[in-house]
C-alpha cells in the first residue's frame, strides 16, 4: 500500500507562535550575553529536525539586501569559516582581494512565516570580515554594531531608533525592471489614506504584510494606506538602533515578496510618479541612559533636552554634506519638492513638514527627533552611523546675528549632492577615505547614467540603473 504521508515534512510555524517565539528572541538579545545566545541558537537547531536549512543576510555600502541559504548540518558544522566571493557584491573587494568571511550575530534569530520565505528556515544577521577576520571597511552593519557599543561602555548611551517607511503599491510583476517613461508606473489604487476600500487591492497587501511583520516580532503600532494613491505605510515600534536597521531591510523585503503573491510590486523609489506625493522613511531617533531619555526635558524648548538641542543642531550645521547618505538616488531629489510636504528645508520646527528635522509632540518616555529628509531606498546601517556621529561630533551651527538670513535648502539635485559630499573633511572623518571614495564612484556612476536635469517626467534611467532595482546585468555594466 502506498504511504499516503506527505514526503517532505519542514518546520511551518502558526503566525501567533512565530510572533511569540520572536518576541522571545528579541527580548533576549537585550538582556543575554550574546556568547549565551550562540550556544543556545546552535544547540536549538542541532534539536530541531525540521528545520533543513539557515538563511544569512547582509548589507552592501548601498543598502542592497543579501540572502545565502545554507544547509543546517553544513552550517553548524562550518559556521566559524563561512566565506563567500567579496567582488561579486557591488560594492565591496576588487577580484584580486575578494574573499570575505560571514561572521553571525547570533542575537538577531528571527524565526520566518513559511507563506513568505518558504518553510524550514530560520534567519541569522551576519557581520562582514575581512580575510584576517577582522571588522571589513565598507560594512556598515558591523561598523554600527561596534560604534554604538563602544557608545555604551564609554558613555552609558543607547541609540534608539525607528522608521516610517513609505512605499507604492504598483500593477504587475517586475514594475521597475519593466519601467518605460513614455507610460510610466500604473497604480493599483486611486485612493488614499482614508480613502482607500477595505478589500480592495492595496488594503489586502498592507494586512498581509503588515501580519507577516508582526509575526516576526516588529510589534507593529499602525498599518495604513498613505496620502498619495496606491501608497503605504506601516510603522513599527522603537527599538535599539541596530535591530531597528535589520528590520527596516526585512521589512521591505517582506514587502516586495508579498506583492509578488498578488501579481504586483511594492516599490521604495522616493518618486516614482511626478505630481504626487514621494515616499519618505521618516527616521525617529533618541539616546537613552540608565533606561531614561535623555532627549528629555520637561522645561526644555520643545521638552527637549541640551543635549537633544546641541544634537539637532549638529545635523542642521552637516546636513548638506551628508545629504546624499540620506538621499542616496538620482529619483531621491525628486521628492525634495517643496510642493508635497518635502522636507528640503534646512531647519528645525515642531509644526513644519517642510523642515528636514520636526519634533513630534511626546512625554518623557516617547521624546525624540524626526529626520524627515531621509528616502526608503538609502542603506539604514550607513543612515543611523553618519546620524548619531554627527549628531555627536559635528560642529554647531555658528549663530548669525543677521535677522534677515536666508533660509538653508538641501541639494536639488544628486550632483550637487555629491559635490558637498565629496568635498567635505567631516565626512571623511567618519567615513573613512576609502568608504568615501568607494559610495562616491558608485553614486557618480548613477548621475552619469541620468540626465543631469531632473525635468518634469522619470526617467528610465533613474528607475532601472537605480542601486534597489534588482538587474544584475545592469549593475555590471556601470
Amino acid at each position: 500500500m502506498i504511504n499516503s504521508s506527505p514526503l517532505k515534512h519542514f518546520l511551518e510555524i502558526p503566525y501567533e507562535r512565530l510572533e511569540e517565539m520572536n518576541l522571545a528572541a528579541k527580548k533576549k538579545q537585550a538582556t543575554t550575553d550574546p556568547k549565551k545566545l550562540a550556544i543556545e541558537y546552535r544547540l536549538y537547531l542541532k534539536k530541531e529536525k525540521l528545520i533543513k536549512a539557515v538563511t544569512l543576510c547582509f548589507t552592501d555600502i548601498e543598502g542592497r539586501f543579501h540572502m545565502l541559504d545554507y544547509d543546517k548540518k553544513f552550517f553548524l558544522d562550518s559556521f566559524e569559516n563561512l566565506t563567500f566571493d567579496g567582488s561579486s557584491i557591488r560594492g565591496f573587494t576588487m577580484q584580486k582581494e575578494s574573499d570575505l568571511r560571514l561572521s553571525v550575530d547570533w542575537t538577531s534569530i528571527m524565526w520566518l512565516p513559511s507563506d513568505v520565505f518558504g518553510p524550514g528556515k530560520v534567519i541569522f544577521f551576519t557581520n562582514i570580515q575581512n580575510r584576517e577576520r577582522g571588522q571589513y571597511e565598507s560594512d556598515f552593519r558591523g561598523i554600527l554594531q561596534e560604534y554604538t557599543k563602544n557608545l555604551k561602555a564609554k558613555k552609558g548611551f543607547t541609540a534608539y531608533a525607528s522608521s516610517e517607511i513609505e512605499g507604492f503599491l504598483l500593477d504587475g510583476v517586475n514594475a521597475e525592471q519593466n519601467f518605460d517613461e513614455k507610460s510610466g508606473f500604473q497604480l493599483v489604487s486611486s485612493g488614499g489614506y482614508f480613502h482607500s476600500l477595505p478589500l480592495d487591492k492595496l488594503r489586502q497587501f498592507i494586512d498581509a504584510s503588515s501580519e507577516a511583520h508582526r509575526a516576526m516580532g516588529f510589534q507593529n503600532e499602525k498599518d495604513h494606506p498613505e496620502v498619495a494613491p496606491s501608497q503605504f505605510e506601516m510603522n513599527f515600534s522603537y527599538t535599539q538602533a541596530l535591530r531597528a536597521c535589520d528590520q527596516i531591510q526585512l521589512y521591505k523585503f517582506v514587502c516586495r515578496q508579498v506583492a509578488k503573491t498578488f501579481d504586483l510590486t511594492a516599490s521604495f523609489l522616493p518618486k516614482p510618479i511626478v505630481g504626487i506625493n514621494g515616499s519618505g522613511m521618516h527616521t525617529n531617533f533618541s539616546l537613552g541612559k540608565n533606561g531614561k531619555n535623555i532627549f528629555y526635558e520637561k522645561n526644555g524648548r520643545n521638552g527637549l533636552s541640551k543635549i537633544a538641542w546641541d544634537f539637532i543642531d549638529r545635523l542642521l550645521n552637516h546636513a548638506p554634506e551628508i545629504c546624499l547618505v540620506l538621499s542616496s538616488s538620482v529619483n531621491a531629489y525628486r521628492r525634495l519638492d517643496p510642493h508635497f510636504e518635502a522636507p528640503n528645508q534646512i531647519k528645525v520646527s515642531p509644526i513644519d513638514r517642510g523642515s528636514m528635522i520636526r519634533i513630534p509632540v511626546a512625554n518623557e518616555k516617547t521624546a525624540r527627533i524626526e529626520l524627515r529628509s531621509v528616502a526608503p531606498d538609502a542603506n539604514p546601517y550607513l543612515l543611523l552611523y553618519t546620524m548619531i556621529r554627527t549628531g555627536l561630533e559635528g560642529e554647531k551651527i555658528t549663530k548669525s546675528s543677521d535677522k534677515d538670513e536666508k533660509p538653508r535648502f538641501l541639494p536639488g539635485t544628486i550632483n550637487d549632492a555629491i559635490k558637498l559630499f565629496k568635498n567635505s573633511g567631516f565626512i571623511q572623518e567618519i567615513l573613512g577615505i576609502s568608504n568615501k571614495e568607494k559610495y562616491l564612484s558608485f553614486k557618480q556612476a548613477s548621475a552619469d547614467r541620468c540626465p543631469k536635469e531632473l525635468g518634469t517626467r522619470v526617467k528610465t534611467s533613474e528607475v532601472i540603473f537605480h542601486h534597489e532595482v534588482t538587474n544584475q546585468v545592469l549593475w555590471n555594466s556601470f
